[in-house]
């Protein structure tokens, strides 16, 4: 280009001149260098393109690569055959790890490090022009360039990479000038960026800025995540879904634990990882209107629960058990009514306090769960319905949320009314360190279930548009990411119940003693010294229980007496009544008569029942 720069402002000025005499302008092209504008147009167009053409960009560097490999270095072909088998059988068999999730992506990179790779080792022998390898590696190189140009991820990464590349002009317009892209990275369901946001400027404001963002970018709405990086205040992490990993439901792969202290898996994220939080020692809050996912959470955490031989569950439905009761072979107690749920909440606090002093008696902080020691988990579901139907039983659900950690006693508690009056009054909420929310109405709520300003860093619980679709807050999850529960059909949950029905532990003999002893006794004894108590109490409700089974079964008709009028008898749980019928029918001294039905073996003489009917 010539060196001599006129204004523009002067040649406007010499061209309204030259009109005025009536002198057509004529361009002088002498002075432009085509050579340097041919160069630079190509350039430009090889890099816009890069992407389709990164099948000849492989061969022709195969070509060079074999050319340098036969001249200088023709006894390598071993160690690049050797090379080429490790690269194909990697791809194949770990190529996951480098994004290639789907097993079609990672046998086409397999099979195109073989090809690429065996026709180098032969070019390496013989050389790359020898014949047929130029044909062969035509041939090869358009076979593979099909399935490269027609791979949606490729065309994907383009898209993106010319979206981005516009986005000094879109920070512009959305209200963070300055800001600019760090990275991309094209994934199964869309795209995400690492964004350097400028001198000022915070996630809160990308975040308030989300409509505006998807207008940009020309997304459907709803498709914008933003989400901050632990490490810097001034970095963020944008995510664009395209495809909605969540569209449809997901089936419950079974259970994911075989003891309370290990992290639960409640379902799964939107980048395709599973849902993992632990509930030992860990009270939780689970929210959402009517429709939104929670009995379907309610039955994953069962389905896991049921499956862990160190944890017994006690239940809380105040519909009637509609939600619980089909769960309830697994159930060790389950309380369907006002009355029943307050005094279910009391032993419960009577279990902790029996624990506690166990612990103190002994120098010990914490109860440790094990199959003779189980954890204690109470679950309720809708805990608004006991707030207004049984206030007296708050008083016991706060002083477990407060005090319930120590001796492994936890809260699990359900509600779709996520209210001021229900949430907000009590210990229990402030004690909950899992929160998770399923769709609500408004974002006041989303702040009553996650917590104060939850909404306002991100955690958009009003805008979740599927059933299963949650937010959860957890110690280990403290950024607002998606995910999906788990689908658990009625058939599922009576297999998963029937299935686990009979490994269920029992109540360990400091719980059973802490439950029987009468609660002026048990005053008196706190008072006195309290060295022997606990065994005695332990050694004498026992042998009552046993008693009371043994009797009921003696004095059983011919026909046998339920197992539900044993349980009562006895004042036993199920699982529990079972494993001792179990442990007597071996011994020969119990039969099931037919199905539910049992009664002793003993002789006519023994039962007046049996001998009169006989």
């Amino acid at each position: 280009m010539s060196r001599h720069r006129v204004s523009r402002h002067e040649m406007r000025r010499k061209a309204r001149r030259m009109r005025r005499l009536g002198v057509q302008p004529i361009a002088d092209v002498t002075d432009v260098e085509f050579a340097e504008l041919i160069t630079a147009g190509i350039a430009r167009f090889l890099w816009r393109y890069r992407s389709e053409a990164t099948p000849i960009t492989i061969a022709l560097l195969s070509v060079l690569a074999g050319t340098v490999l036969h001249r200088w270095y023709p006894t390598w072909w071993p160690t690049v055959a050797l090379v080429t088998a490790t690269t194909a059988g990697t791809l194949a068999i770990a190529g996951r790890w480098l994004n290639l999730t789907r097993a079609i992506e990672r046998g086409y990179a397999a099979i195109a490090a073989t090809l690429l790779g065996g026709w180098l080792t032969a070019a390496t022998i013989l050389g790359p022009l020898s014949s047929p390898l130029p044909a062969v590696l035509a041939l090869g190189c358009l076979v593979l360039a099909i399935p490269w140009w027609a791979h949606r991820r490729r065309r994907a990464r383009v898209r993106v990479e010319r979206t981005l590349a516009a986005w000094p002009e879109i920070s512009q317009a959305i209200g963070l000038a300055g800001s600019r892209i760090q990275s991309a990275i094209v994934d199964l369901w869309g795209y995400r960026t690492r964004i350097a946001l400028a001198r000022g400027q915070t996630v809160e404001d990308a975040i308030a800025r989300i409509p505006g963002i998807e207008s940009a970018l020309g997304t459907r709405r709803g498709a914008v995540r933003i989400q901050p990086v632990p490490e810097k205040a001034n970095r963020l992490e944008l995510r664009v879904i395209e495809t909605d990993p969540h569209a449809d439901a997901i089936s419950w792969p079974g259970p994911s634990v075989s003891t309370i202290h290990d992290p639960m898996e409640l379902g799964v994220f939107e980048d395709g990882s599973p849902v993992r939080v632990s509930f030992k020692r860990r009270h939780a809050l689970v929210g959402g209107v009517a429709g939104a996912g929670k009995s379907g959470a309610v039955n994953v955490l069962m389905g896991n629960l049921s499956a862990c031989p160190d944890v017994i569950v006690w239940g809380i439905d105040l519909k009637r058990g509609m939600e619980l009761l089909p769960w309830e072979s697994c159930l060790d107690r389950v309380a369907v009514t006002p009355k029943e749920a307050t005094a279910l909440l009391k032993d419960a606090v009577r279990v902790l306090d029996g624990r506690a002093e166990m612990l103190a008696m002994h120098g010990l902080r914490v109860w440790e769960p094990a199959h003779d020691a189980p954890a204690l988990i109470i679950l309720i579901d809708e805990y608004a319905e006991l707030v207004d139907d049984a206030p007296d039983a708050i008083h016991y659900a706060d002083s477990i949320a407060r005090r319930g950690r120590a001796v492994a006693e936890t809260l699990i508690a359900a509600t779709q009314r996520p209210s001021q009056k229900a949430m907000g009054n009590s210990a229990v909420r402030s004690q909950m360190d899992i929160r998770i929310s399923f769709r609500v109405r408004e974002r006041r709520d989303a702040d009553l279930i996650l917590g104060a300003g939850m909404h306002k860093s991100g955690w958009h619980a009003d805008k979740l548009d599927a059933p299963g679709k949650f937010l959860l807050s957890a110690p280990e999850f403290d950024i607002p990411r998606r995910a999906r529960t788990y689908l658990l059909t009625d058939d599922t949950v009576q297999r998963t119940a029937i299935h686990h029905a009979d490994r269920r532990p029992a109540l360990d003999a400091i719980s059973l003693a802490a439950l029987h002893e009468p609660p002026d006794e048990r005053e008196d004894a706190v008072e006195s010294s309290q060295q022997f108590r606990g065994r005695h109490a332990r050694q004498a409700a026992s042998q009552a229980t046993e008693g009371a089974l043994s009797a009921a079964l003696r004095n059983a008709p011919r026909e046998g007496v339920s197992v539900g009028d044993l349980m009562e008898a006895a004042d036993m749980s199920r699982p529990t009544l079972y494993r001792r019928l179990a442990q007597l029918e071996d011994q020969g001294m119990a039969v099931q008569v037919s199905r539910g039905r049992w009664r002793a073996t003993v002789t006519a003489a023994h039962n007046p029942a049996v001998s009169d009917e006989e």
